[in-house]
C-alpha cells in the first residue's frame, strides 16, 4: 500500500487546515502496516498556476513543512518533500499531456470555478493542473489517494489517463501505471469562521478574529473563542437543535472534532447550558490540543536549515521511487530518457 497526497503551501495555517486535512494525514501515517508507505508533498509547482509572489511561495513552503512536522508527520516514517525538488512530476506531466484530452480537462469543475468568465485570460498551467495532479500520484505507483469531495473528479481523471496510457502503450500483463483507489477519510470537520457561521474559516478573511491561527498563543486563542459570535439560546440536547444556529453549530463542531466525540455526545454534556459555560471549556480544550503543536511549529519555523534538510532528504527518496516509473513511461512511448 502506497498512499500519496499533496497540499498547497499556503502560509498562515489555521485550525481549519489542521482539523480538515493535516490531522487525517497523521492518522494515516500512524496506521501504516510494515512495508506500506506514505508520501506527502507540498504542491509548490501547482501554486504557480495562479498569480503568486515568489518570496511568499518560498516562505509558505517552509512554513507548511514546519506545520506538518509540528502536527505529527514524522519525516523518518513518511516521505515529506516539495514538488519542485522532484522534476519527475513535471516530466511525467508532459508525457501524460499526450494522453489527456481537452474535453476531459474542460469538464473539470475546479477549472470552471477558478477560471470564471475569463477563461482566455487564465494560464495554461491552471487548465492542465489536473494532469500534473495525475502525474503526482502515478509517478509513485500510488495504490491509494485520500480525497475530499472536491478532489474526487481529479482522481477519476488520473485513473482515466492511466488506463488510456496503459491501453495505448503497454500490455495488459505489464501496465506502466497502477490505477489508484480513493481513500475517503472519515468526514473531516468543516470549520467555519468565528465571526460568521456560514463562511469557511479562511486565512484571507480580513478579520484575524475569524480564525484560530497555528501561531496564536494560549491567551489569544482564549480571547478569540470568548469573542466568537454566538446566540443567546442555551445549547440543545441533540444536533437537530443546531440546524438553524450556524455559529452555535460551528463551536460545538470544533469541540467535537478536538475531543474526538460526536456532536450529540458533546451536547449530552452541555445541554441546557449557555455559552458562558461552554466557551471557557472549548478554549481550554483548544489550548490543550494546539498548545504543544504551536510550540513545535514556532520553533521549527525559525530553523530554516532543518526544514531545508527535511525536504531535501524527502525529495531524494521521492526521486528514487519515481525514477523507475518515468523510465517505463519514456520507453513505452518510444523515447530514450537521458540521465
Amino acid at each position: 500500500m502506497r498512499i500519496v497526497s499533496g497540499i498547497q503551501p499556503t502560509g498562515n495555517l489555521h485550525l481549519g487546515n489542521y482539523l480538515g486535512a493535516i490531522r487525517n494525514w497523521v492518522a494515516m501515517q500512524d496506521a501504516l502496516a510494515e512495508g506500506d508507505e506514505c508520501l506527502f508533498f507540498l504542491a509548490d509547482l501547482h501554486a504557480i498556476s495562479m498569480p503568486h509572489d515568489p518570496a511568499t511561495l518560498r516562505s509558505g513552503t517552509l512554513e507548511m513543512a514546519a506545520a506538518l512536522v509540528a502536527c505529527g508527520i514524522d519525516p523518518d516514517r513518511s516521505i515529506l518533500f516539495n514538488q519542485a525538488q522532484v522534476p519527475q512530476h513535471a516530466e511525467l506531466q508532459w508525457l501524460l499531456n499526450g494522453t489527456a484530452r481537452m474535453g476531459w480537462l474542460n469538464r473539470m469543475t475546479q477549472w470552471k470555478d477558478k477560471a470564471g468568465k475569463n477563461r482566455e485570460g487564465q494560464s495554461v498551467a491552471l487548465f492542465t493542473y489536473p494532469v500534473l495532479q495525475a502525474a503526482d500520484v502515478l509517478i509513485y505507483q500510488a495504490t491509494h489517494v485520500p480525497v475530499g469531495e472536491d478532489q474526487k473528479q481529479h482522481l477519476e481523471l488520473a485513473r482515466d489517463i492511466a488506463q488510456k496510457f496503459n491501453n495505448d502503450f503497454a500490455s495488459e500483463a505489464a501496465p506502466v501505471f497502477t490505477l489508484p483507489e480513493p481513500i475517503i477519510p472519515a468526514e473531516a470537520a468543516r470549520i467555519m469562521s468565528l465571526r460568521d457561521g456560514s463562511a469557511k474559516m479562511s486565512k484571507s478573511d480580513p478579520s484575524d478574529m475569524s480564525r484560530i491561527n497555528l501561531v496564536d498563543d494560549a491567551d489569544t486563542m482564549a480571547q478569540k473563542i470568548k469573542k466568537a459570535k454566538t446566540d443567546p439560546e442555551p445549547l440543545p440536547e441533540n444536533a437537530a437543535g443546531l440546524e438553524t444556529r450556524p455559529e452555535a453549530r460551528n463551536l460545538v463542531g470544533i469541540y467535537a472534532a478536538l475531543s474526538g466525540q460526536s456532536v450529540d455526545a458533546v451536547l449530552g454534556q452541555f445541554a441546557g447550558q449557555g455559552f458562558g459555560a461552554f466557551k471557557p471549556a472549548l478554549a481550554e480544550l483548544l489550548v490543550e490540543t494546539l498548545g504543544p503543536i504551536r510550540e513545535r511549529f514556532v520553533a521549527l519555523k525559525q530553523d530554516r536549515e532543518a526544514l531545508d534538510a527535511i525536504l531535501a532528504r524527502g525529495a531524494a527518496k521521492a526521486r528514487e521511487r519515481g525514477t523507475p516509473t518515468l523510465d517505463a513511461a519514456y520507453a513505452a512511448l518510444g523515447l530514450v530518457r537521458g540521465h
